[in-house]
């Protein structure tokens, strides 16, 4: 799986790319105001994304010799459709070198995956002052599911709820 449009270069991440995916989680993280939220390190994801058991799947995306963005994704189930998914959690472009295509060319890989992996569909979340991205997404004819609330268990209410 490696995808090429003229400057644009697609490829999975290993263990080698942990620091370059780390710089994007932290590019992301300033993009979206929430350093404070980031307590990865580059031996956690090399343990979560690398590991024995991966909990998640990364592409990186090469402008000329530059690393440029990455795609974060792991798989979900759909009960109604009876078929797996793919959840894309991050998705991030270098700002000066978002417009050049390379968002489009992560999501096309992702979908070109999920056809091939016999999936029913890709979903992600975004927030909802990113209008930059609800509009890009739109464009590439997603649509947004307006009538559903994300909700998220962590730190001390996780544990708490999950005591048995």
């Amino acid at each position: 799986m490696t995808q090429r449009i003229p400057q644009i270069q697609i490829v999975p991440a290993t263990a080698t790319e942990t620091p370059v995916v780390l710089e994007m989680i932290r590019g992301l993280a300033d993009y979206e105001k929430l350093e404070h939220a980031m307590t990865a390190t580059e031996d956690q994801l090399r343990q979560s994304l690398f590991g024995p058991k991966p909990g998640a799947e990364v592409l990186l995306a090469r402008w000329g010799n530059e690393w440029a963005g990455f795609a974060l994704f792991f798989p979900n189930y759909s009960t109604f459709l009876a078929k797996p998914g793919i959840y894309l959690e991050d998705l991030f472009v270098k700002p000066h070198l978002r417009g050049k295509g390379i968002g489009a060319a992560l999501l096309r890989e992702i979908a070109s995956l999920a056809v091939d992996r016999g999936c029913g569909r890709v979903e992600w979340s975004v927030l909802d002052w990113n209008e930059p991205s609800i509009g890009f997404y739109k464009k590439l004819g997603a649509i947004p599911m307006d009538e559903w609330t994300v909700f998220r268990l962590t730190g001390e209410a996780l544990q708490q709820a999950g005591k048995r």
